[in-house]
Formats: structure tokens, sequence, C-alpha cells
């Protein structure tokens, strides 16, 4: 079982930047694929970004690609969510969640009910 804190959300005007971070507990975060999903008030939760176990392979969302970074370091049990240029639109409750399908995880990375654990999640506010 792998347990999930995320941090480092806040309060920021349009065009400036956070990272986020995941941290895991247990010995076997690398055994994880993991995404980052954001969820704004009224809407629906929605994928934002996906980083394989090793961290060979990320994806995004097309509305935060050349905005937004995703990276992890295994030896931290930890990923990151580096958000950069951020518009009022990204304003929203972000989530880590975790993924022990290593060899389907491409197939579906953006696909909420494929992540086994999630967070608690992380209040993003951008002020316009």
């Amino acid at each position: 079982q792998v347990q999930l804190h995320e941090s480092g959300g806040g309060l920021v005007q349009a065009g400036g930047s956070l990272r986020l971070s995941c941290a895991a507990s247990g010995r076997t975060f690398s055994r994880y694929s993991m995404g980052w999903f954001r969820q704004a008030p009224g809407k629906e939760r929605e994928f934002v970004a996906g980083i394989s176990w090793s961290g060979g392979d990320t994806y995004f969302a097309d509305s935060v690609k050349d905005r937004f970074t995703i990276s992890r370091d295994n030896a931290k049990n930890t990923v990151y969510l580096q958000m950069s240029s951020l518009e009022p639109e990204d304003t929203a409750v972000y989530y880590c969640a975790a993924d022990s399908d290593l060899w389907s995880w491409a197939a579906k990375y953006s696909a909420s009910v494929s992540y086994d654990y999630w967070g608690q999640g992380t209040q993003v506010t951008v002020s316009s």
C-alpha cells in the first residue's frame, strides 16, 4: 500500500510559478507510475500529467503542455509537478495518484479510474 501526501500549493498571480510535491510512503515507490490530476469547483477531475515508474515517459494534458513539467526522484519517494505561466484556469485542487499497473499504464495514463492510490490534494489558486 502507498500513502501519498501533496504539498506546495498556494496562491499565485497569473504568469507565476509553483512546484507541487507528492511524497509517498513505503519502499516500493519505484514500482508505481504516477499521475497528477486536478479538480476545479463544479468540474470533473481531469488528468494533468503522468510519469512512468522510471521517469522515462511523461504525458501531459494539452491544456498544460509546454507550461508544466513532471519529474520524480525514486530515491526520495517523491514526484513533482513544476507549473509555470500559470493561468486563472489552472485554479483547482491538485491530486497525485499512483498506478501499480506498470505494463498497461501507458495506454490508460489519463484515466483516473486506473489509479490505485490518491493523495488528499493541495489547493492551487491563480489570481488574475
